[in-house]
């Protein structure tokens, strides 16, 4: 893939909190026409296979809109940190050029930024669920990048900090019923 210069690279899920590269610059900013989904199964960071947690993908939606982190990566860096990126994300993930709002001050200046989405045709596709099933799920969900609700709660708070005037209820929903989840867990299991 030829990259544009300047390369930017929009987060909307881990990346928003464990960005774990180099960049010059970091804005907020949001994409239209998509919303945030748990739709995304994961063996590789956030379960394992036979057990797998659930991240987040974009989903088409005509009036969405979603809120993230756009990084500027400096150009000498690009040979580096794009396998690294592309490892992160092989658990179904392509990588699109789409267009990126950044909040600069007043204004949302468009950009072109890489995205990385799970669309329905990957083999991770979990598509959508009954919430209590996915809130199910994510709550016993571990893997190698560590425990599914951390992901979720990580992801939350930092949206809370991005947009705090555009709220998420998907996201908010899961988490609530995720904590609950987690809470009886403990309620039922103290640690010693």
């Amino acid at each position: 893939m030829n990259y544009p210069d300047p390369l930017w690279v929009f987060g909307y899920g881990s990346l928003t909190w464990k960005v774990g590269f180099e960049y010059e610059e970091k804005v907020e900013g949001y994409i239209t026409g998509y919303v945030r989904r748990f739709y995304q199964s994961s063996t590789d960071h956030r379960g394992v296979p036979g057990k797998p947690g659930r991240v987040v993908t974009l989903v088409e939606e005509p009036e969405g809109r979603t809120w993230g982190i756009a990084y500027r990566i400096p150009q000498h860096l690009i040979p580096t940190i794009m396998p690294q990126l592309d490892h992160r994300e092989k658990g179904g993930y392509t990588a699109l050029m789409k267009e990126v709002h950044l909040k600069l001050g007043v204004s949302h200046s468009p950009v072109e930024a890489l995205v990385y989405i799970g669309t329905e045709d990957n083999e991770d596709w979990a598509g959508p669920g009954p919430l209590d099933e996915v809130a199910k799920q994510m709550a016993e969900a571990v893997g190698p990048s560590g425990p599914n609700p951390e992901y979720l709660f990580n992801l939350a708070e930092a949206m809370r900090h991005i947009c705090p005037e555009e709220p998420d209820p998907h996201l908010y929903e899961l988490e609530a019923k995720v904590k609950a989840l987690v809470q009886k867990e403990t309620d039922v299991h103290p640690s010693e």
